[in-house]
């Protein structure tokens, strides 16, 4: 639906000649999308603009409304129109910006008036924001503001006001304002609001509890309903008469087939629930690889109740095409023998590739049981996945691995363009491989239960690990064009009480280690054994390759006795490697000391030579070799990274911070320490590395958000800071 005027039609950009600049007031909660409206605009329109954010005002950090002020009326006089991008909800916010230049240029207000879960979702989830708004904190600053809110009125001064209450109708004001030229003026009046007055905010309180909300005209409903486990869900029919069977799925209605399940509990809708990060996963093996039903349910039950125990907030959901599934049944009847949380687990009778499309079930990632190869093709569920994910899926399977050994699995990220990202919300496919007891396919193992149970557990086990790993992780940014896959709420839902949890028990944990530091009888080995179990589970992943490279054979790119070498998951740049030490003890850099020399040198050498090889291939890659001073995964790790940070994976401050300030320390200066001294140097103050203003790691300029520091250092040609240029910090070309 796009802006329209009040008598209907749409409006339209005018060629009165001699205007001069507008002032455009953006009006909303944090989360709404203000900035990312302006950005739109500036960046195709003809017209010279100015932004002016009180985040970003003082030096790139957050200043003053008289900061603000003062930068616009600036701007004005040299003939730019302005977005003044501040929240703006109550009027005697707005009142001075109306005043700006003595009210002799038009005023606009362009008010983004989405529901409060929308903007606290995005707002909890986000990281890196200038204003550092975000975590648990933005959802009570959200909901305080939203309690203020005024819309504006033209009798406040206003010559034009548009309302914006869903993404097209976001879409239809930055088409508008993007096609203003210099000398065009836009027609007064209200626009896109059909009811001024309606409430359509809901407080934070209403939606963290059990509530109906109201779904957006112009994206899916939010709304998910909670399935005991006990209860298989079925998608292929509206009623379940005994014998019979639908022909089709249903294309719509599904929730409401999902609430009319015969249950003895009362289902009802949670709209919180639909942030669970959610992994659906067919059972594996026991369909084209003839494992025996009975003996795969029960290691499924087994490895679930084992996993859902560990996790707070997120759902496993074992899925089949066919309500008469003999593995459902077992596992839907052992489950509820053991009690299993119906929140955690339940099973779900439908298509993996369509489950909320056509089932209402919103599923983050879904596991595919994958074979060796990680190609398409085969039939069952392996097919499926690659046909409804699109070529895209190949490529970047091809990218993590090139094949896949029994009881492992792989996480695969899809790209926004694949159909079930767009149309099902699916943001990862995690392939899985289990043991085969079909004759027809390799690796056959004969009737040979002892291995295949073995073989399946580690399967499950990677599986669910993969998981929990990207529930903690990855972080899926909501943008305003309403590319939100499917309204899907994004990954990286670890709770605010869990963080607590977790940083009040690291704290304790500290305290006890620094008390026994005192203890002269204590081993230094057992010091670092106690440091080590601060790590969280999804922290372990690493570590585990590190001390098992065999179980990671398709994932690694050089095995060798003291190192292994693989790619960064979540590459900050066009070639990221790990090279990880593989002796136990040493979790991170504070844990070497002098005796760990040789195997410093070691991981330096292999690292050199990896960059070596990369710039055979492309001359004009630079690389830095160095390790973090506080890492975030555990087993000690140097980054070989090439330094021109061109990744999709680079998104917000203390990724790049991380790289290009004193947290991160040159692997050969960290060896020139160990020898000298007998230890590196880890700084005291890595929080303060972490949010300093964004510098380009050539030239230093600033910047004040991601966007616009990679659009600079993608044409910044300066030299790099001279202090870099010695000792061999850097590799690149010329010196090889």
């Amino acid at each position: 639906m796009d802006a329209d005027n009040e008598d209907g039609t749409t409006p339209q950009v005018g060629d009165e000649k001699g205007k001069g600049p507008i002032i455009v007031l953006l009006v909303g909660a944090p989360g709404s999308g203000k900035s990312t409206f302006c950005e739109h605009v500036m960046k195709s329109s003809s017209r010279s603009w100015a932004r002016i954010c009180q985040d970003t005002i003082n030096n790139g950090k957050a200043g003053t409304k008289p900061q603000c002020l003062k930068s616009a009326a600036t701007a004005l006089k040299e003939g730019k129109s302005v977005f003044i991008d501040r929240c703006n909800l109550d009027k005697e916010q707005r009142a001075e910006f109306l005043k700006l230049d003595g009210s002799t240029k038009e005023v606009h207000a362009v008010v983004l008036d989405f529901p409060a879960q929308v903007c606290i979702s995005r707002s909890v989830k986000r990281t890196g924001h200038e204003g550092n708004l975000q975590g648990g904190k933005a959802a009570a600053v959200v909901n305080r503001m939203l309690q203020k809110k005024e819309l504006p009125q033209l009798t406040e001064g206003f010559k034009r006001i548009t309302f914006c209450q869903s993404y097209s109708e976001v879409e239809a004001a930055i088409k508008v304002y993007s096609a203003l030229g210099p000398a065009e003026t836009l027609p007064n009046g209200c626009f896109g609001q059909k009811t001024p007055k309606a409430k359509v905010q809901l407080g934070i309180m209403k939606f963290l509890k059990k509530v109906e909300v109201p779904a957006n005209e112009d994206s899916p409903s939010s709304h998910i309903v909670q399935i005991p486990v006990h209860e298989t869900v079925d998608v292929e029919k509206n009623q379940r008469p005994a014998g019979q069977e639908s022909s089709s799925l249903l294309s719509g209605g599904a929730n409401k087939n999902i609430q009319e399940c015969q249950d003895p509990h009362k289902h009802v809708v949670d709209a919180s629930v639909s942030s669970v990060p959610t992994l659906a996963f067919p059972s594996i093996s026991t369909s084209d690889f003839q494992f025996e039903n009975e003996k795969a349910s029960d290691i499924i039950v087994e490895k679930v109740e084992e996993f859902v125990n560990k996790i707070r907030n997120a759902r496993l959901v074992l899925v089949d095409l066919s309500h008469r599934s003999k593995i459902l049944s077992l596992v839907k009847g052992k489950a509820a023998q053991r009690n299993i949380d119906s929140n955690k687990f339940f099973t779900f009778v439908g298509d993996i590739t369509k489950l909320y499309s056509q089932g209402g079930l919103r599923c983050n990632i879904i596991a595919n049981a994958a074979n060796w190869r990680l190609k398409p093709g085969g039939g069952g569920v392996n097919a499926a996945i690659f046909n409804a994910a699109g070529p895209a899926l190949e490529v970047s399977t091809r990218d993590c691995a090139k094949s896949l050994l029994p009881g492992h699995a792989v996480a695969v990220p899809l790209t926004s363009d694949s159909p079930l990202y767009t149309r099902e919300g699916v943001t990862h496919v995690i392939h899985v491989l289990g043991p085969n007891m079909n004759p027809q396919r390799p690796n056959c193992l004969n009737d040979n239960y002892a291995k295949g149970c073995e073989v399946l557990r580690g399967a499950y086990t990677s599986l669910f690990e993969s998981f929990a790993s990207l529930v903690k992780t990855q972080v899926t940014e909501v943008g305003i064009s309403g590319q939100n896959p499917a309204g899907l709420k994004s990954l990286s839902f670890i709770t605010e009480q869990k963080n607590k949890r977790d940083n009040e028990c690291n704290s304790e944990r500290r305290k006890k280690y620094k008390g026994m530091q005192g203890d002269e009888k204590m081993s230094e080995e057992n010091r670092r054994n106690v440091v080590s179990k601060t790590w969280g589970s999804w922290a372990q992943a690493l570590y585990d390759i590190a001390m098992h490279p065999g179980r990671h054979e398709g994932q690694l790119l050089e095995v060798c006795d003291d190192v292994v070498v693989l790619n960064d998951q979540y590459p900050k740049a066009k070639k990221h490697l790990l090279v990880l030490s593989c002796q136990r003890g040493l979790d991170q850099l504070a844990d070497v000391n002098q005796e760990h020399i040789e195997q410093l040198r070691t991981m330096h050498s292999v690292g050199l030579k990896w960059a070596e090889s990369f710039l055979q291939e492309d001359s004009s890659l630079v690389f830095r070799l160095g390790y973090h001073s506080e890492p975030s995964m555990r087993q000690l790790h140097l980054h070989v990274i090439s330094q021109d940070f061109d990744s999709g994976h680079l998104k917000n401050k203390k990724h790049w911070n991380s790289f290009n300030t004193a947290f991160f320390r040159d692997s050969v200066d960290v060896m020139e320490e160990i020898s000298s001294q007998g230890k590196a140097t880890v700084s005291n103050d890595n929080e303060k590395h972490l949010s300093m203003e964004l510098r380009c790691h050539r030239c230093r300029s600033a910047h004040p958000n991601i966007p616009r520091l990679k659009s600079h250092v993608k044409q910044c040609q300066a030299p790099f800071p001279s202090q870099l240029l010695e000792n061999g910090r850097l590799v690149f070309q010329s010196i090889l």
